[in-house]
C-alpha cells in the first residue's frame, strides 16, 4: 500500500503544468544571471540582478515592459540574450527540447507528448511533434522575411549591417510578441511609414493569432474546412482589430497631445498600429500617456483579452471572451444551447471560460491593488496603475510611464504579473494545486436567487 502511495505522489509531483511552470521559470533565472553581467550592459557596469530579472522576466513572458532602454543600456551581448530569450519564451521551451531531440535522433515519449500539448494548447495529442516542427519552420521563414524586408527600409538611415541587425531584432520581437524596441521612443519616429507600419502589425497578428490557427489555414486553405477553434480566432481577431482601430483613430483624432503633429494620413497609420496592437504587442507610435481616458480604458480592456490560445501572446485569449460573450447572449435569448458557427459547445467549455475570466481579473485586480500601495509615494493616478497591471497580465508590454519608475516591491509585483500571464491562470493553479477525482456521491440540488 504505501508503494502504491508513494508512485502515485511521483506521478502527481511532475505533471504538466508543473514542469511548464518550472521550465518557464528557470529560463527566466538563468537569463537574469546573463543579464547581470557587466559584459550584458553597454556601460560595462552591472544593471543589478532585480533589473536583470525584471527585464529577463518581460522577455521570456514576451511581454516588452522594461525598466532600462534595450538599444542603449545594454551591449551587443546583451540585446543577443534578450533576442535568444524572447524567441524560446515565445516558441516555448519545450518546442526546443523537441527539436534538439530530434536532432540527436532521440524518441519522443507518451509523457512528452502530452507536455508538448500542454504547452502548445493543442486540442489533440496526435500530430504535436509535427505540430513543433511546424511552428519553427513557420516562425524562421516567417521571422526571415520580415527582417529582409525592413532592413531594405532601413539600410539608407543606418547602413546594411546595421540595418540587418535591426530588421532581425525587430522581427524577433514583433512575432513573438515581445514588443521590444531599439529606439527609446519605440516606433514613434515610423508613424507614418506605411512599410514599418504594415511588416510590423502582421508580424504580431500572425504570433497572436497562434500556431495551431497557421497551421490550420496552411493546411486547408478553405474557410468551410477550417477548425472551429480557427475560424472563431479569425473572427474575433477581425473584430476586436476594427474596433480597435476605430475606436482609437475617433477618439484621438482631435487630441493635441497625440495626433495634434501628425497629417491625416499618419493619423490613420497611427490609428490603426495603436487600435491593433494592445491585444498583443507592446510597441507604440504615439504617446500611451498622452492620450485620452477613454482610449486608455478601451486599450485596458483589449490588453485584457489579450491575443488566442497557443498564440505568442498573452491575455484570457479571444475564444475565451467569445465563448463568454456568446453565452451571455445565450441567457438573454433563454437558449438551452451554446451554439456558434453551426456547431454547439458544451457547458463544461463555458464553465472553463468564466473560471479563466474570474480569476484573471482577480489576479489584474489584486496586483493593482498592490501596487496602489507599493507606488503610492510617486502619487499615480489609478489608471496609470491599473494600465501597468492589465499590460504585464496580458504580457503586452504598453505603458503610460510607470515601468521606469518603480520602486523595487513595484518592479517583484509587476514580474510575478507577467510570469502568471504567460502560463496561464489555469496552468497556474493546475501546477500548484493536486487534482482530486470526482466524488462517489452528488448533493442534493437546490437553487439560489441570481440577478
Amino acid at each position: 500500500m504505501q508503494k502504491l502511495e508513494h508512485g502515485k505522489n511521483q506521478n502527481t509531483r511532475y505533471t504538466s503544468p508543473r514542469i511548464i511552470m518550472i521550465g518557464f521559470a528557470g529560463i527566466i533565472f538563468i537569463g537574469a544571471i546573463l543579464l547581470a553581467l557587466p559584459v550584458s550592459a553597454s556601460s560595462g557596469i552591472s544593471i543589478g540582478f532585480l533589473d536583470a530579472l525584471f527585464t529577463s522576466t518581460s522577455a521570456v513572458c514576451v511581454t516588452g515592459l522594461a525598466v532600462l532602454d534595450t538599444g542603449t543600456d545594454f551591449s551587443l551581448f546583451g540585446q543577443i540574450v534578450l533576442m535568444a530569450l524572447i524567441q524560446i519564451g515565445g516558441l516555448g521551451f519545450m518546442t526546443f527540447g523537441v527539436l534538439v531531440a530530434i536532432l540527436l535522433g532521440k524518441k519522443i515519449s507518451l509523457k512528452e507528448r502530452l507536455l508538448i500539448q500542454q504547452s502548445t494548447n493543442s486540442i489533440s495529442m496526435q500530430g504535436v511533434v509535427r505540430l513543433s516542427l511546424g511552428i519553427f519552420t513557420t516562425a524562421f521563414i516567417i521571422e526571415a522575411c520580415a527582417a529582409t524586408l525592413l532592413a531594405a527600409r532601413w539600410s539608407s538611415e543606418m547602413g546594411l549591417k546595421r540595418a540587418i541587425y535591426y530588421g532581425i531584432f525587430h522581427s524577433i520581437s514583433s512575432f513573438n510578441n515581445a514588443g521590444f524596441a531599439l529606439w527609446s521612443d519605440s516606433l514613434s519616429r515610423y508613424v507614418g511609414d506605411p512599410l514599418v507600419n504594415i511588416v510590423i502589425t502582421l508580424l504580431f497578428i500572425l504570433g497572436g493569432i497562434g500556431f495551431v490557427v497557421i497551421m490550420d489555414i496552411w493546411n486547408k486553405r478553405r474557410w468551410r474546412t477550417l477548425s472551429l477553434n480557427t475560424k472563431v480566432v479569425l473572427i474575433t481577431t477581425g473584430l476586436l482589430s476594427l474596433a480597435g482601430f476605430l475606436f482609437v483613430f475617433v477618439i484621438e483624432c482631435f487630441n493635441p497631445r497625440t495626433f495634434g503633429d501628425l497629417s491625416w494620413s499618419e493619423r490613420l497609420w497611427a490609428g490603426y498600429f495603436q487600435g491593433v496592437v494592445p491585444r498583443t504587442a507592446g510597441f507604440n507610435t504615439i504617446d500611451i500617456g498622452g492620450m485620452m481616458t477613454a482610449s486608455q480604458l478601451f486599450i485596458i480592456f483589449l490588453m485584457f483579452i489579450g491575443a488566442s490560445s497557443g498564440s505568442t501572446g498573452g491575455g484570457i485569449k479571444t475564444s475565451t471572451f467569445a465563448v463568454l460573450y456568446l453565452s451571455v447572449a445565450m441567457i438573454v435569448k433563454g437558449k438551452g444551447d451554446l451554439n456558434i458557427l453551426k456547431r454547439r459547445l458544451p457547458h463544461e467549455l463555458i464553465l472553463r471560460a468564466l473560471a479563466v475570466i474570474v480569476v484573471s481579473l482577480s489576479i489584474v485586480l489584486t496586483s493593482t491593488f498592490l501596487l496602489t500601495l507599493t507606488e503610492h509615494s510617486l502619487q499615480k493616478d489609478f489608471m496609470e496603475v491599473l494600465f501597468e497591471a492589465t499590460s504585464a497580465f496580458g504580457t503586452v508590454g504598453l505603458s503610460m510611464g510607470l515601468t521606469s519608475e518603480l520602486s523595487p516591491l513595484g518592479k517583484t509585483i509587476i514580474i510575478m504579473t507577467m510570469y502568471i500571464g504567460r502560463l496561464g491562470p489555469l496552468t497556474l493553479f493546475f501546477a500548484i494545486s493536486q487534482r482530486s477525482s470526482k466524488g462517489k456521491f452528488r448533493y442534493p440540488e437546490e437553487r439560489l436567487l441570481i440577478g
